[in-house]
Parts: structure tokens; sequence; C-alpha cells
């Protein structure tokens, strides 16, 4: 069964036919799924959907975009959201210099107080970075080592996946890796040992080809394994086996 390591059924794109498409995961062999939070009403929602399905687990974390929403008392309400009973991570947390939605001083701050989450409850993290690869990286380096986690939707360098992977960071590997000019990406996987790939989506977002452009979906993530398969020269399968221990371990759903 393949895991999805990281979803977002809790997005508006899902509202006509959220129930409809969950239901029939298992029958398009997905076994489980983390649906990953990304402001504080996604933390509420992502929690619903844990307790409405037994194969759904949890991430609780403030997008950098986001977090010009916290303050000290909701960033203790997201530590008492952290310790539900299927929360496996603290994410997506980290930092977004693309959309620049908050100042890079605010995103640090609350970064750096998510990593401290983190490590007091002793959960893996799930890390976004974009267009901020030296400042996550040496927060990573300065904030984050001892931890566990993935260093979601990848697209740095492959000598930065292997400085990550030497950290003990796994690399999420989504339907970017299908698309012709991903050659970064397809390097870094060919690079790095499957054993630190965990599958993802990121839907609604990402889509592989050939429903690039179209809203995603975990189903989708069968073309995701057979082009890790095709640059690693190996089965499909293997991948799925493979991405499914190692996100069982991460999480600590063994």
């Amino acid at each position: 069964m393949i895991f999805e390591s990281h979803a977002h059924f809790d997005d508006e794109a899902f509202d006509e036919d959220r129930e409809e498409l969950l239901r029939k995961m298992p029958e398009w062999g997905i076994g489980c799924i983390v649906n990953v939070s990304a402001s504080l009403s996604g933390v509420e929602r992502t929690l619903d959907l844990t307790r409405q399905y037994p194969f759904i687990y949890g991430a609780v974390g403030i997008h950098p975009d986001e977090v010009k929403e916290l303050n000290e008392d909701r960033f203790a309400w997201l530590r008492a959201q952290c310790m539900g009973e299927k929360v496996v991570a603290v994410g997506e947390i980290g930092l977004d210099y693309y959309w620049d939605k908050a100042s890079h001083d605010t995103q640090k701050y609350w970064f750096i107080r998510q990593l401290g989450l983190a490590r007091e409850l002793g959960l893996p993290v799930i890390i976004h970075s974009r267009e901020a690869a030296q400042d996550t990286m040496d927060m990573m380096k300065e904030q984050g080592a001892g931890l566990s986690g993935v260093i979601h939707c990848f697209s740095y360098s492959p000598e930065m996946a292997r400085e990550y992977v030497n950290m003990g960071y796994y690399i999420g590997v989504g339907g970017v890796v299908t698309f012709k000019n991903a050659k970064k990406l397809k390097e870094t996987v060919q690079r790095i040992p499957l054993e630190r790939i965990l599958l993802e989506t990121d839907c609604p977002y990402l889509a592989p080809v050939p429903f690039r452009g179209k809203r995603n979906s975990s189903q989708y993530l069968t073309y995701v394994a057979e082009a890790i398969g095709e640059l690693k020269g190996i089965s499909s399968q293997e991948v799925i086996q493979v991405t499914d221990k190692n996100a069982r371990e991460m999480y600590g759903l063994c």
C-alpha cells in the first residue's frame, strides 16, 4: 500500500467531493495519509479529518505564509493540538521568500519556535522551503540538529539534498519529478538513497504528468512511484514498499 506523506485534503478544492474521494483511497491502494495543516483553521480541519478516517493522521503547524496569525496565546493553543492522539508531526513549517507574506524575521522567529515545539514533544518536522535555501539550511543546522523530519517538496540542488540526508532528514518527492524540466529533482532522486525518500502529493497542488495543471490527489502517487523507479532502475512496487517503510518509521507508525 502507498503511504501519502503530505496532503491537504482540508483544502477548499476538495469541498465538493472530499468524502467520495477519501472513501475510495483504499481501493486505489492508498494505505495511509498524513494531512498537513498550514494555518490555525487548517489545524482544526485536519484534526477533524483524523477523527473521521482511520487511515488519516495529522501534522500540526503554521506555514510561513500564515505565521502572522500567531501570538503567544495562539501558539499555546497550537502546542495543545500537537498532543492530539493522531498527530504525528509538526508541520508544515519553514521559510517562504517567494510569496513573502510575512517578513523574514517574523518567519524565522516562528520557525524557531515551532522547531522547539517539535523538540519538546518528540515529534518529527515537515519543512517547507521556497527560495530560501541557505537560510533554511543554516537554521536547520542551528535549530534542527537532532530532530527527524522531511524536507517537503524538495526543489534545491542534489548536493543540498545530500547534506540534509547526512543530517538524518528525508526528502519529499511528488509530482514535480514527472515534469520534463525537473532536472535537479531527477538528479537528486538518482543520487540519494531510496531509504531517504518519501512519496507525497502536496495535493491539491503539483499534480504529476499526465494530470499536470489539474487538481492533484493521492491516487496519482502511482505516477510518482513509477517515475522514481525509472530513475533508479527498480520497480515502482519496490519504491512503494520502501517509501511506505520510510514514512512509517519517520512518523512513528511502524
